[in-house]
């Protein structure tokens, strides 16, 4: 499964799985940011994007890797980190989730970064699976919490 950097004919398929890992979120706000990555280079703390091509145009996944000032037991900053990782439900078990994250491994490398990030909600037991297959090691458990003020 042929893995490579992201290209302004991938937006559409990108955009239809960013929406697919995060249902919630604003699909205007998911478009918005990955057209601005498209044209600038940058979205929020977004400095690469790799896509699993499995030919004609059909995308099966996609790892956006940022970077953190800061991340949960890393040494160094900044720390390249996993911002989105996703594969299509037709496509899992197959090795493009860890081609995608190879990919992310060696851009990471080839810039010079010993380390690379990522987390997943507690209750997400795939994404901690798939992690720990690809190496990962668990560094902190953590419940976050909010209180809207007035």
């Amino acid at each position: 499964m042929p893995v490579r950097q992201l290209a302004p004919r991938d937006l559409d398929a990108w955009v239809e799985m960013r929406r697919a890992l995060w249902p919630d979120e604003d699909a205007t706000e998911l478009a918005g940011e990955a057209a601005k990555f498209l044209s600038a280079g940058t979205a929020l703390t977004l400095v690469a994007v790799f896509v699993s091509d499995s030919g004609e145009g059909h995308l099966s996944g996609f790892v956006e890797v940022g970077l953190r000032e800061y991340a949960d037991g890393c040494s160094n900053s900044p720390v390249p980190f996993i911002e989105g990782w996703y594969v299509a439900p037709s496509s899992r078990r197959t090795g493009v989730g860890r081609a995608l994250i190879s990919a992310a491994e060696a851009w990471s490398l080839s810039q010079g970064y010993t380390e690379l990030a990522s987390d997943a909600l507690l209750e997400n037991r795939q994404s901690e699976v798939a992690h720990k297959a690809l190496g990962f090691e668990e560094v902190e458990r953590a419940i976050r919490f909010r209180k809207a003020l007035r």
